[in-house]
């Protein structure tokens, strides 16, 4: 089966190319063809071995949907209107074009918000139409979408079925923070956090998520190494080699779930709270104190492994609930 997939590929975001990874493998693995809409399909499609086309273009777009038996909305954070109202006219465009056109529609494993009322009732006005199959990949945007008087089943984010490579070293003693350029009230409070564990002994690694967005906020932590990747293995590696990740970025926490390395996140936007509640996992406000943060890395303060695993197990069984 030809499955076309709508999300924010081929911007250099790593968590976004994560996630493009995994719906690419797991689709693949079960005998169907991914396409995914890219701002660079060349690229996408080398990376990940499928089929991509070009997102903001009209006859590339027609001949994506025509050519689908299903049409995937995600995953990510993609229907919310906190940072451009065009963002999310571009995916219920996408969603109701391929409903015109008769194909079955998945919202799969999105965070659904931060959305005006305005928004909101954009939302569910297209989501009400019983035609649309929609999972969330968190408690937060099923309650969300519960106001809006939409149903959805609760699923997981794709990216905790990626797995580390082989052989690599581990080193306990680091700790990988994971800033966001656009937050700058994080990042004070994550350079002195850099700082109080320097002190203690621990090798901090700055992991800029997003190369051009992230780096210079990587590099004015004062770490003893700054990575700057959107290659999502990369990241995932690197943290996999780690003792401890604080993310501002959400796939830092969410990578560090998958490979089983303690994190607390800073919550800049509701769906990174949403994962560590989720998680079991402690969760700060981007004002908060790099002290307190530094105790959680000194205590190795981990999530609820088990609510890690049935995240998992749910990311996991979404595939065939969107697949049957």
């Amino acid at each position: 089966m030809n499955v076309t997939v709508s999300g924010y590929y081929g911007f250099h975001n790593t968590g976004d190319e994560a996630i493009a990874l995994s719906i690419s493998r797991e689709l693949k693995a079960r005998g169907h063809a991914p396409l995914l809409l890219s701002r660079e399909p060349a690229q996408t499609a080398a990376a990940y071995g499928c089929a991509s086309a070009a997102r903001m273009s009209l006859p590339g777009l027609l001949r994506s949907l025509l050519g689908a038996q299903m049409v995937w909305s995600g995953g990510g954070g993609l229907l919310q209107d906190k940072t451009s109202s065009r963002n999310l006219t571009y995916y219920l465009t996408l969603i109701r074009a391929a409903l015109l056109l008769g194909r079955r529609v998945v919202v799969f494993n999105q965070s659904i918000g931060p959305l005006s009322l305005e928004g909101g009732a954009r939302v569910a006005r297209v989501l009400s139409d019983r035609r649309i199959q929609v999972i969330v990949r968190d408690r937060a945007s099923l309650e969300t979408l519960r106001r809006l008087g939409v149903q959805a089943t609760l699923g997981g984010d794709p990216a905790l079925l990626l797995a580390p490579s082989a052989g690599l070293t581990p080193r306990p003693e680091t700790v990988v923070l994971a800033p966001r350029g656009d937050v700058q009230d994080a990042n004070a409070g994550l350079r002195t956090l850099a700082h109080h564990l320097r002190e203690r002994g621990r090798h901090v690694v700055a992991l800029s998520f997003h190369p051009g967005v992230d780096d210079a906020a990587a590099h004015a932590l004062g770490a003893d190494e700054v990575i700057s990747t959107s290659d999502p293995q990369r990241a995932l590696d690197t943290i996999a080699a780690a003792g401890y990740v604080v993310g501002v970025r959400l796939h830092a926490v969410i990578l560090a779930a998958a490979a089983g390395v303690p994190f607390a996140g800073v919550s800049y936007d509701p769906k990174v709270a949403g994962f560590c509640d989720d998680a079991g996992a402690a969760s700060v406000g981007t004002d908060f104190d790099p002290a307190q943060v530094c105790g959680l890395v000194q205590k190795n303060t981990a999530p609820d492994w088990a609510q890690v695993e049935e995240m998992r197990a749910r990311a996991r069984e979404s595939f065939d609930l969107a697949l049957k």
